[in-house]
């Protein structure tokens, strides 16, 4: 699918609406007028209760395309309208909005590419960033402070994994190539140290973190997968895979439910409470290709796997084992390149994954762009592409914030934020 045909930036004129006092007005006259008007989007901080829904929106005019949000939240107060159609409304606005997205920001900090990426999960402008040189770098690109700025060790010290401590937002986890998942802090200080290898053979692939659980758990290139609690001390230490786990994710609803991905081309499912040898796995998921990575949805319902070739997997929490769309699409390995990894937008059933076009692929066109795909996690349907002609690499790495109103991207050695063009110019 080739990107849509951007318009000409252009400003968008403010509209002010000067209605007649409203002591002079029927709610008939009102209610035309109101139709016409759209709530704001998912980065929005308007809060609208029950009393003043109609209010607010008397206030706004918007674009004819919106009005069904506005009938979809008048009938969701009224009991005519599930929150399901609500919501499917909403991600159809959201859409939309997509075609206004701009990059607004840039940033090249790094002497080697960048490799992971994770949102502050309290400060939707601030982003961290981790590099093949083990350098750590924290964005708040909503300010003109310089960013703060982590050196790393340089050759073999690649950042595989980056979380922040969902209990203290100034700290950081962090899984390496140096050989050690550790706890940091922004001044660059070490506070502890969770899983260390013996050996510079043996390193750490990835991370993930509960708050609810209090408990860490990391994998390496051999297959060994550690749950550690948050004091340090290791749980168990198994080997669940027999090459590399690039991935680990715990669920975010129930966090005794753990995914891991494998070069050795499973997903594995495992419950925590039950761990007892590497054949206690609940589900175990063949790829045909090694794996990227294996995320759950935000709602914990669905997981989304990544191959190291052409496909994207959606599983369903109603039958883990058999996934119910794949979708085809070109984001093959490469030695040299982040490997590409989807993810979930934050509040839309949305799948967001870079493209990096394969003449052997299928369905591929002649001089097809390096795009950032976005699919429907409930079809599988293609939706839009974002691109920029100014940054045509490879976007190996996106992820929204939590606000699900910014994107970030990893392109090489360069971080790229997208958000809506007048959004963006306010930031």
């Amino acid at each position: 699918m080739a990107p849509r045909k951007r318009p000409e930036t252009q400003k968008t004129p403010e509209v002010v609406v000067r209605p007649k006092s409203k002591r002079n007005r029927s709610p008939r006259e009102l209610e035309p007028e109101a139709k016409k008007l759209c709530v704001k989007g998912p980065g929005s901080s308007r809060r609208f209760d029950s009393g003043c829904l109609w209010a607010g929106l008397a206030s706004l005019r918007v674009s004819a395309s919106c009005s069904s949000i506005v009938r979809a939240l008048h009938q969701h107060k009224l009991g005519r309208a599930t929150w399901p159609s609500l919501q499917q409304g909403l991600q159809q606005s959201f859409l939309h909005s997509l075609a206004s997205y701009r990059i607004f920001q840039k940033a090249a900090p790094f002497d080697r590419r960048a490799t992971s990426l994770a949102w502050h999960p309290a400060h939707p402008s601030t982003v961290a960033v981790g590099s093949k040189g083990g350098d750590i770098m924290l964005w708040n690109f909503g300010i003109k402070d310089k960013p703060t700025f982590i050196k790393g060790i340089g050759a073999g010290g690649s950042i595989t994994g980056l979380k922040f401590n969902p209990l203290n937002t100034n700290q950081f986890f962090t899984s390496s190539m140096e050989g050690t998942t550790r706890l940091q802090d922004f001044k660059g200080n070490t506070l502890r140290v969770f899983a260390t290898s013996d050996t510079c053979n043996i390193w750490f692939c990835s991370l993930d973190v509960s708050v609810k659980s209090r408990v860490v758990v990391t994998g390496d290139n051999v297959g060994h997968v550690i749950l550690l609690n948050m004091d340090g001390r290791e749980l168990w230490n198994l080997r669940m895979h027999k090459k590399k786990v690039t991935h680990v994710a715990l669920n975010p609803c129930c966090d005794w439910f753990l995914a891991t991905a494998s070069v050795d081309q499973t997903v594995k499912i495992w419950d925590l409470r039950q761990v007892r040898g590497k054949s206690s796995f609940l589900y175990s998921l063949p790829h045909r290709h090694p794996v990227n990575a294996a995320h759950f949805s935000p709602d914990g319902a669905q997981l989304l796997t990544t191959d190291q070739k052409s496909e994207i997997r959606v599983y369903s929490a109603s039958q883990w084992d058999c996934p119910p769309h794949l979708i085809p699409h070109p984001h093959r390995h490469f030695q040299h390149l982040t490997p590409i990894k989807a993810t979930w937008h934050p509040r839309y059933n949305l799948i967001v994954v870079g493209r990096y076009p394969d003449p052997n692929f299928k369905s591929c066109t002649p001089h097809e762009l390096r795009t950032i795909d976005v699919f429907d996690g409930s079809s599988g349907k293609m939706m839009y592409q974002l691109y920029d002609p100014e940054s045509s690499g490879i976007m190996s790495l996106n992820e929204f914030n939590p606000m699900g109103d910014t994107l970030a991207s990893v392109m090489g050695y360069h971080i790229l934020i997208w958000s809506q063009e007048e959004t963006g110019m306010r930031k």
